[in-house]
Formats: structure tokens, C-alpha cells, sequence
């Protein structure tokens, strides 16, 4: 199978030669793994839960045909093409297919693998380049994004944004997505910051000291995600700790495939948390990356060792309260409640019941289940600002099915979730991270 390359020399997203050659489309700089792309039997059970698959019904968007895709890209004269680098961009990485097959394929490795090749060797255009540079310029970088709150604040009210992506029609898609996705942010979001220390509530049984990871969309647009879980935390018996530094742990670029900036922060992140007795995330992808630095500074002799005793460290925070038994006092909220799984939570995480514990100990909580809970909502990282037409498919979805339960609320533990999931329902329903409603609970107020 042989693709159609587009033409002119392979340049890396910053412009720079790409690494040495290898016989095919790979550079050899940790192309996708021969070994593993051989474990695959193309046996089909990951199609019904692909979630690109559903969206465009092609075979080279399913997990077993990107993994065909791999091989061709390892055989002599074969390029890098157009059409190659379409169907992995297609890709949501929600790890779905993960969970599914029976023949335990490490589709996780090597997506992993091929990310950075697309970024170093892939036929981007120049515009393209730019607006995923641009994606990241603002989105990762708490500070910039706190200066945008004012406007979002009014466009809440007046939605001047959303008009103008109307007025645009097709030209205006992605800014159209962007908009879509915009939540409703108080002001008081630009000045609102997290204590770095906060101390285990008086009269609880000390549980350890542990650090927080206050990450970089969820601390400005998610801020009060964050006070909640310190506030839990703290209920439960722990010190918290909560550094303002890194900004970012590079769990978006990781799953993007900018792999010097991910290692970049990832060495950061491990350097500003070292030494606690777990690192607490509220933040599905956040987890799910930082559980993940072991085995991507593996080849780094001065980190490898530092980064796997960081990743064994790494709880996510439903994962880490429901080791223990309660402490705090459950006060009763009467709702019935759908729950969400986040992908980066259930399958990359494998973490399904200690969310769903966690709410079931609030007294009055029904919680109820969507179809089609392996399903990617079509968020995925920055994928609802680079596919809008598939992410928009899945979310209405995943709205639909959510909706369909009845429920008066919905609980997504992830930040992109839970603004996908807000923009597609065709009613408003609340849609609250777990921490929201234990925390609510405990202080015994109604969220």
C-alpha cells in the first residue's frame, strides 16, 4: 500500500531538519515500534468503540487501520503523505480501543510513538502550524489565559463571539468550536488563586502531606473545581500542598505529539513535586500523562529513575480518597445523577468505581448510567479545536445518551468534558466535577 506524498522536504514543526532518516516514512527518532504494531490481529473489536470510527466509517480511521498505516510507514521509499497524516490527526487518543482488545495491542504506545513524527515530518501547512502553536501559546500558559477572562465574561452575556463565527459561516468553523466551548467565567477568575499551603482539618487522623496539581486550564477556568478538591482533601486528613509553579504539567502537547515542550514541563512538574507522599490530580488527561513520565524519560539516564519513583506517586484524586475510609461527615443531596467517563480516567487510567464510590457515599445521590459510556465525547485534548465537525458529531452523542438517562445533573471529572458536554446538551443541565458535589456535601450546602 503506497500513499501519495505531498511534495517539498520534511521540515520539523519548528521549522528545523528532521532527525536522521530511516528506510521508510520514520525518522529514527522512536518511530512506532515494530514489535508491538506486530501484536495486532486486526480482529475488529475496537471498531464499535473507535470513536473516530464511528464518526467517519473508515477503515484507516480505526485503531487496527492506523496500526496497518504504522507498518506501511516502516517499508522502504514509503512518505510521510497527506492522507497518512489526515487519518492519525483523526486519532482522539482516548485510549477506548485500549480497553477493548482482548489481544492486549499497546495502541497507547504507539500513538505515543507517532505524534511527535507527524509534528517533525508531517505535510502541515504553514497556517496549520501556526494555529496549533497558537493553541498551545494561550491555553497552557495560566497567566494568558486570565487575561482573556474579561472578555469571555462579557461575551457570556452578549455573545458577540459566538455571532461573529456565525457570520463567518464555513470560514469561520474553528472559531465557531472555540466559542462553542467557551464557559461562563466570573471575573473574579483573573484574581482567584489557590493557597499554597492548607493544613488537614482539626480533629481528622493525619493522612500524609500531599501535593496538588493545580494545572493550567482547570486552575483559571475550573478554579473553584480546584478550591473544592483542596477542601476535600484537607476534610479527608491531608496537608496539602499546592505549588504555583510549573504552570503546566504537558499533558496537551504530550498528546499532541510537541514532545520537547512535554518533556520540558514534564521535567519541571517532577522537579516542583518530588518529595511528598502522593501527588493529587483532579484532571483526567493531567493524570493520565503524569502517571506516564516513567516511561517517557525512560531513555533520559539523569531523570529516568526520578521520573518513575515521581509517576508511582501520581493519584488521581477519586483513585486516592476512596483508598481510605471516609473521615468527613456526608451530608445528603437529593439528586439523580448521570455519570460521565472520562476517557483519560477509565480507560487510560483504568479508573472507573472509586468516582462512582465516592458519589454513591453521598446520601441521596442516584447515580445512573449513559449508553455508550466507552465513547469518546469528542473533546480529547485540543481535538474539538482541530476536528470540530467529528468533535461536534460525538458530542451530540454523548449529550444525547446523557440526556437520555433523565438525570438532573451530570458528573465529569475533566475539564473538556464537561465544556463539550455543556455545548451539545440540547437543554441546560448542570454538569459538576465529582469534587464539587463530596465537597458540597461535607460543608453540608446544596451545589
Amino acid at each position: 500500500m503506497t500513499e501519495v506524498a505531498t511534495g517539498g522536504a520534511a521540515t520539523s514543526a519548528g521549522g528545523e531538519p528532521p532527525d536522521a532518516r530511516g528506510a521508510g516514512a520514520w525518522d529514527a527518532q522512536r518511530p512506532p515500534s515494530p514489535e508491538l504494531i506486530k501484536d495486532c490481529v486486526h480482529c475488529g473489536f475496537c471498531l464499535p468503540t473507535c470513536p473516530s470510527y464511528v464518526a467517519f466509517g473508515e477503515e484507516m480511521d480505526s485503531p487496527r487501520g492506523r496500526i496497518l498505516l504504522m507498518r506501511v510507514g516502516h517499508e522502504d521509499g514509503e512518505t510521510l503523505s497527506l492522507p497518512m497524516l489526515t487519518h492519525f490527526d483523526r486519532c482522539l487518543g482516548c485510549m477506548a480501543c485500549v480497553t477493548a482488545c482482548p489481544s492486549g495491542v499497546q495502541y497507547d504506545r504507539l500513538i505515543e510513538q507517532v505524534r511527535p513524527q507527524l509534528e517533525r515530518n508531517g505535510p502541515r501547512t504553514p497556517a496549520e502550524r501556526r494555529y496549533r502553536r497558537a493553541i498551545f501559546a494561550l491555553f497552557t500558559h495560566p497567566g494568558r489565559l486570565r487575561a482573556t477572562v474579561p472578555a469571555l465574561a462579557v461575551d457570556g452575556r452578549l455573545g458577540v463571539g459566538r455571532r461573529l463565527a456565525n457570520a463567518l459561516g464555513a470560514r469561520g468553523s474553528r472559531l465557531k468550536a472555540l466559542m462553542s466551548l467557551a464557559p461562563r467565567v466570573p471575573i473574579a477568575a483573573t484574581t482567584r488563586r489557590l493557597p499554597v499551603d492548607t493544613p488537614a482539618a482539626p480533629g481528622t487522623e493525619k493522612r500524609g502531606r500531599v501535593a496538588f496539581m493545580q494545572g493550567c486550564i482547570q486552575r483559571v477556568l475550573f478554579g473553584d473545581v480546584n478550591a473544592a478538591t483542596v477542601r476535600v482533601l484537607a476534610a479527608e486528613g491531608w496537608d496539602v500542598v499546592a505549588p504555583r509553579q510549573p504552570r503546566c504539567c504537558g499533558a496537551l502537547q504530550l498528546h499532541s505529539g510537541f514532545e520537547p515542550e512535554a518533556l520540558a514541563l514534564a521535567r519541571k512538574t517532577i522537579a516542583a513535586y518530588e518529595g511528598y507522599d502522593a501527588v493529587a490530580v483532579n484532571v483526567a488527561g493531567c493524570g493520565s500523562a503524569m502517571k506516564d513520565y516513567g516511561h517517557l524519560l525512560a531513555d533520559d539516564p539523569q531523570w529516568s529513575d526520578r521520573a518513575k519513583a515521581f509517576s508511582a506517586k501520581v493519584k488521581d484524586v477519586h483513585e486516592l480518597l476512596d483508598s481510605r475510609p471516609a473521615q468527613a461527615k456526608r451530608n445528603p443531596i437529593e439528586l439523580i445523577l448521570a455519570y460521565h467517563d472520562a476517557c483519560h480516567l477509565a480507560h487510560a487510567q483504568a479508573i472507573r468505581q472509586p468516582p462512582r464510590n465516592l458519589l454513591r457515599s453521598i446520601p441521596g445521590v442516584t447515580l445512573v448510567e449513559p449508553k455508550e459510556w466507552e465513547l469518546c465525547c469528542g473533546s480529547a485534548g485540543i481535538y474539538n479545536l482541530t476536528q470540530p465537525e467529528a468533535a461536534g458529531k460525538l458530542g451530540r452523542r454523548k449529550a444525547a445518551n446523557l440526556a437520555a438517562t433523565g438525570a438532573a445533573a451530570i458528573a465529569a471529572a475533566n475539564p473538556g468534558c464537561a465544556l463539550q458536554i455543556s455545548a451539545y446538551l440540547s437543554e441546560p443541565v448542570p454538569v459538576y466535577h465529582p469534587m464539587t458535589l463530596l465537597d458540597a456535601s461535607i460543608r453540608g450546602v446544596q451545589p
